[in-house]
């Protein structure tokens, strides 16, 4: 091998560092970011060649894979009942800003996140009564357990006419571990109806039993899921078709008035900007004296 080869080493040493320290400085610039899960780089050495006598040669280095780790974010509390975290190694399943309400979007449709930073979105007058969407701060619309939008009606009548009364929607009281969602609404005294969120467009039930739950989506694989920006995930041919169900509320839970942080560790991270930096530098030195070896070769002709 020619002494050429070396820079070529070295060479390729700096290009996949330089991505290394992209992927830490993504790290670290979504600390903050919440459900966001950190990702880190494998390296693999690159094809060698036969240096006879059963030797070999590498040929530097390559990047072997940028894999998303998963593990679970510290649980932030709030006092908004409409953040959830989910325990366990779930996602929430969301639907595009354009799913209409009452229509089934289903798992290979659906987004999928661990933020849950939720709110009750602007009434759809186009549905009777007019349904609140659930949504996320992009505007797409989380699922239930059947994979059809959660909408609250803002208003149900109860009774049978002419003796009817209407209700007006005034809060989500509580969400329970396992996903079930509780309504309060009050008549024009202020007398209140409670029930319990019971499926798309709009129902509810004052039956718990008849509840539908927020949806919690399993995944054969999640780190192989695709990162789609916005704290969305969606799915691969290597992650599996998610499954669409609901927190059992033991091993898989949902947790209202919280927040999953990112699960980025600043030290750690920092320790392999230093590690990664001191690589850098240590490949162009293995160029530069590289050049220095060439140059002592050229000089030989004087």
């Amino acid at each position: 091998m020619s002494i050429t080869s070396a820079m070529f080493s070295g060479v390729s040493g700096l290009l996949a560092n330089a991505e290394g320290i992209n992927v830490i400085g993504n790290n670290l610039a979504n600390v903050n970011t919440v459900g966001f899960k950190y990702n880190r780089m494998l390296f693999a050495d690159m094809m060698y060649v036969d240096a006879g006598n059963g030797s070999q040669l590498g040929r530097g280095t390559q990047i072997q894979k940028i894999d998303t780790v998963m593990g679970q974010g510290a649980f932030e509390s709030t006092e908004v009942v409409t953040d959830m975290a989910i325990q366990g190694e779930g996602f929430f399943a969301l639907a595009a800003p354009s799913a209409p309400i009452g229509t089934n979007v289903g798992a290979a449709n659906a987004y999928y996140t661990r933020a849950g930073t939720f709110r009750l979105g602007a009434a759809d007058t186009a549905t009777t009564p007019a349904l609140l969407p659930l949504i996320n701060p992009l505007g797409y619309k989380v699922l239930d357990q059947n994979g059809d939008p959660i909408a609250i009606p803002e208003s149900v009548t109860t009774g049978v006419a002419p003796a009817t009364t209407t209700y007006t929607f005034q809060k989500i009281t509580t969400i329970e571990n396992n996903g079930v969602i509780s309504l309060l609404y009050a008549d024009a005294a202020g007398n209140p109806y409670t029930a319990y969120y019971a499926g798309a467009a709009g129902t509810i039930d004052t039956d718990i039993a008849n509840a539908l739950r927020v949806g919690y989506a399993t995944v054969n694989n999640p780190p192989a899921l695709s990162k789609e920006g916005g704290n969305l995930f969606r799915p691969t041919v290597t992650s599996g078709m998610p499954t669409i169900g609901f927190a059992n509320g033991n091993n898989s839970k949902v947790f209202s008035n919280s927040l999953e942080q990112s699960n980025v560790d600043m030290a750690a991270q920092f320790v392999k900007m230093i590690l990664t930096q001191r690589a850098y530098s240590a490949n162009s030195k293995t160029i530069t004296t590289a050049d220095e070896m060439t140059q002592e070769v050229l000089n030989l002709k004087r």
